[in-house]
Parts: structure tokens; sequence; C-alpha cells
């Protein structure tokens, strides 16, 4: 029997540790491939305002940083191949400067990839009628001019082109999480497009890498109990030619591999498990098994696919107004009473001054506040100190810096006790509304080209 495919994943979000993929690989040096996720819903609207300063600023820069700290591991035969949706807004200059730098190091034989295509701005800014919010039914052309980003989740055709060409690290812009892994897969296993069920094992595959250290116990509801919790590993993949997959990781990291810990990230974001929608497959979980079958190792067998649907689902945002949070502790007999009472006064005195906010909220941590009604709520005479977290939005930047100015001024004029006013001024930040809408499939252009 041939050794499975093996993926790993090394970044489950733009920010994660950016020498997970050296010390993975340092501890699991036979790995095929590496992906690594840097794209949430929101992550190119803030790419967008940062291109917008910096032309060059318009791809996740944190994988250049990770291209630099894996050139010991290649120079000394390490054969490891990356995908990677890092390229954002600009893959091609974010191809551009891995490509620089592997020059640098005596590796430019090493191919860098480029897909693009998932850019859809300039076509629903022309249908807008076409558009409606796939959540709400709500329509967009009250919001067509404050467009900022639209971009398609496209599958792993290209990326699995892309391979097969041979190249050594393929970047990406936007594209679906799973298809991070299931290209890699339909390189080394020349899977067709129709191989639905092999697809669907391996989209499986990918929404269990995808999140990184998740799979191996981050976020898990066990977090606490986790051995090495301080250090928890980055999972592996290993992809049989059938698209079932044992899911592992490092020996010595910290964290599990658990039936648990399986199954909360298997049904981490799917929707409908019978019906989870991909741009590669259609995919139901119902029928899938999972056995331990040794120490950190989960084995998933029995996906089931379909052909994927005939749109892609496009992530579009657009400027909606400015928002600011202001913090201070108080402390003493009565602090919440204190603090919510500090902080209804900083809105009052604004409004009253002329101040329009779209939302205010006055919050005081420890009570139970940040979760509302879910947590059992403490009684707040019990308390001796709270986190007073006040927050404003607005249409308009004006309101919102004249709050960022309204907070310190309670270090004299509010309650006594009163402190933690140590960070300056809360700044004023840009406020993104987040827009899923639907393409036809036909509108979708997918190009790949090696540098």
């Amino acid at each position: 029997m041939p050794r499975p495919l093996k993926i790993a994943n090394a970044s489950g979000f733009w920010g994660d540790q950016p020498d997970a993929a050296a010390r993975l690989l340092a501890a699991q040096p036979d790995v095929d491939y590496l992906t690594l996720d840097y794209l949430a819903e929101v992550s190119l609207s803030i790419m967008a305002i940062a291109q917008a300063k910096d032309p060059a600023a318009g791809y996740a820069r944190d994988f250049i940083e990770v291209v630099r700290s894996l050139i010991p591991f290649w120079k000394q035969g390490g054969r490891t191949r990356i995908v990677t949706n890092a390229g954002g807004l600009d893959p091609q200059a974010c191809g551009r400067a891995v490509r620089d730098e592997l020059a640098k190091a005596g590796l430019a034989d090493r191919k860098v990839a480029v897909v693009s295509g998932d850019d859809v701005l300039a076509w629903v800014q022309a249908h807008v009628g076409e558009c409606a919010n796939l959540e709400t039914g709500a329509a967009l052309e009250p919001l067509a001019a404050k467009l900022v980003t639209a971009n398609a989740y496209v599958g792993a055709d290209a990326i699995a082109a892309a391979l097969q060409a041979g190249a050594d690290i393929v970047i990406t812009g936007r594209v679906a999480d799973p298809s991070l892994t299931v290209g890699p897969a339909r390189a080394h296993f020349g899977w067709d497009a129709d191989a639905h069920d092999r697809i669907a094992a391996a989209t499986i595959a990918g929404h269990l890498l995808e999140c990184g250290t998740q799979a191996c116990g981050g976020f898990s509801t066990d977090w606490l109990s986790l051995p090495g919790n301080h250090d928890i590993g980055f999972p592996v993949a290993e992809i049989a030619a059938d698209g079932s997959c044992v899911m592992t990781k490092p020996t010595g990291t910290g964290g599990a591999v658990t039936l648990q810990s399986i199954k909360e990230q298997l049904l981490y974001e799917i929707g409908d498990p019978g019906n989870y929608l991909s741009p590669d497959a259609t995919v139901s979980l119902l029928g899938v098994k999972l056995a331990q079958v040794g120490p950190d190792r989960v084995q998933l067998t029995g996906a089931t696919g379909r052909p994927p649907p005939d749109s892609y689902k496009v992530s579009a945002t657009y400027r909606h107004g400015f928002k600011a949070h202001g913090m201070l502790t108080v402390y003493g007999d009565q602090a919440v009473a204190k603090a919510r009472r500090a902080g209804g006064g900083v809105i009052r005195r604004l409004t009253e001054a002329g101040c329009r906010y779209r939302e205010t909220l006055v919050e005081c941590l420890g009570t139970g506040a940040s979760v509302g009604g879910v947590g059992q709520r403490v009684p707040e005479g019990d308390l001796i100190e709270t986190v007073l977290r006040i927050s404003v939005a607005a249409d308009t930047e004006e309101p919102v810096r004249r709050f960022t100015r309204a907070i310190a001024p309670l270090v004299t004029s509010g309650p006594q006790g009163v402190t933690g006013y140590a960070s300056g001024r809360p700044k004023v930040l840009p406020v993104f509304g987040y827009w899923p809408c639907l393409v036809p499939r036909t509108v979708v252009n997918r190009q790949w080209a090696i540098l």
C-alpha cells in the first residue's frame, strides 16, 4: 500500500504563529504539503484600506516571514510544497516577493505559481440587483457605492493544475479554505473534477485542517485539561487514495487529537451536515465514521459527495462608518453601579452636545455582560472591581473622535477608584460591513501562472 499523502496546516488565520511552519516541519519533515490560511471574511477589506496607504500592502506579508523561516529547511533538502491564500488582494505582488526571497537565498529553482480570478468587485457593482444578501435577503443597492471588496470563494482546480505543472509554492487570493487541501490531493492522486466522493472526503480533511490548532484541541471544550496546552500542535492529515484520512499531529507537540477534538472541529461552521457546500463538491457528513486508531490518531471514512453548486459564494465588504472603544477599571464599594453611571454619563454628555451615534454600548465586564443572557450574571453588589468598557459607532468620523477624548476625563471627574488608563486615547477605527452573496460560476475566470 502506498504511503498516504501528508498535508499539514500551520496557519489558521492572519496573525497566527509565524514560526509555526518551521517548528512543524522540524518535528515532521516528511510532510508533502503545507497549507497556510490567512483570510477571514473581512480580511480583504482590511488589506484594501492598507493598500490605499501603501500599494505593497495588499497581501499577508506575514507569509514572507514564514518563507524566510523555511529557507534552512529547504536548503537541507526538505521538499515540502506550500499552498496558501496569503495573496489576498494582490497574489502577483505576493508571488514576486516570495520569488525574490527564494532567489536571495539561492533557491531560484523553486517554482512559484499565482492563482487569480477571485476578484468579482466589478461584476457585483454592475449587477447589484442580483446580489441580495445570502443571509437576510436584503438588497445591495443602498450600499453599492460603499463597496470595498467582493471576492468569490473559488475551488481547487487552478491549484491542482499549478501543482501538476511543478509549482513548489502556490499563492492564491480568496479560495474556499478546504480547497487549499483538495488541490494537492487532486494533483497527487490525479482525481478528475467529477470524483465527487473522493473530493468530498478531501474537503472534510481540509475543513479539519483549516483552523490550525483547533483540530488538536485549541478552542476545545476540554482545553483546560489538555496536555501541553501552552503549545498546542498543528494538525496533519494523512490522506489515502480514496480520500479517507487519518488526522494526527507531530509527536511531542501539545494538545490532543481525539474523537472529541475532531468532532468539534468537524461540526464547526458547516451549516447543514448533509449539504455542506464547497466550490469543489457538495458534501454529506451524515455517513462519516470516526475511529481512534492510535494515540493522537483519528481516522475518518464514509464521506460522500455530489456535484458542487452552480454558483460561488462571494464575500463582499463595504464601508460602514467608524467606531471606538474605551476601557477603564473601577475599584471599590459599589464599583459596578459607579462604572455604569460613569459610562452612561459619557454617552449622555456627548449626545446632549450634538453627537449622533448609530450604536452605543456600556458594559461592566466581570458581571456577565460579555455573554448577555447566555451566562449566569454575578450579583453586582458582590463585586468590588469591574472593567468599564464603552463603545460607540457612527456613520461619520467626528462624533467618534469626540468620544475618544471623553474617556480620560473620568480619571478626575468620575467616581473614586478609577484606574487603568495607561494606553492613551482610544483609536478611531473604520467599520466594515460583511455582505455574503452568490454569483454564477460562469462569471469567475480562474487563472494561474508560474512566475
